[in-house]
């Protein structure tokens, strides 16, 4: 009796989703500040709710940013150009 069940194909499927950051560094790109971390810096969620974290930002800006550092879990951007709407 040979079972073959479908387990290793969906194996494939999870890898063939995207596991990694959706981020890279030195990529370029606007976000909505959510909130503030322990540290004090903002906090964004970009594609599948991965965390971006922003020095010097707060909930409500939505500044462009620079990734300058990307973690399995985690990125760590700075900001190139405030919310217009702050000024």
């Amino acid at each position: 009796m040979q079972q073959k069940t479908q387990q290793p194909p969906s194996r494939e499927t999870a890898s063939r989703t995207p596991s990694g950051p959706p981020v890279e560094e030195g990529e370029v790109r606007d976000v909505s500040i959510e909130t503030v971390g322990d540290q004090g810096d903002g906090i964004a969620k970009v594609e599948r709710g991965y965390v971006v974290i922003v020095s010097g930002a707060q909930p409500g800006d939505e500044p462009t940013i620079e990734i300058e550092q990307v973690q399995k879990n985690v990125a760590f951007a700075s900001v190139v150009d405030s919310d217009p709407r702050a000024l």
